[in-house]
C-alpha cells in the first residue's frame, strides 16, 4: 500500500513548523518528519486530528495508491 501526502503542503499553508505542528496534534517531531517523508502511515485518529486542524477532509491530505499486488 501506498499512501501519498500533502501534510507538509499544509503545514506550510498554516504557517506551521514542524515543532508546532507536532505540539498541536501531541506527538513527536519524528512522526511528523516521518509523514511528510511519506516513511509512515498515520493512525485514523492522527489521520481525523489533521483533517480538522486542516480543516479538510481526511482525502484531502492522504492519497490512496494501490499497488498491483494489492488488488
Amino acid at each position: 500500500m501506498n499512501l501519498k501526502n500533502y501534510v507538509r503542503d499544509k503545514r506550510m499553508a498554516f504557517g506551521l513548523t514542524q515543532d508546532e505542528l507536532s505540539e498541536k496534534l501531541d506527538v513527536s517531531r519524528q512522526t511528523i518528519i516521518s509523514l511528510e517523508k511519506e516513511k509512515y502511515n498515520p493512525s485514523i485518529n492522527l489521520a481525523f486530528k489533521l483533517s480538522r486542524l486542516f480543516k479538510c477532509t481526511i482525502e484531502d491530505i492522504f492519497i490512496y495508491e494501490e499497488d498491483e499486488k494489492d488488488v
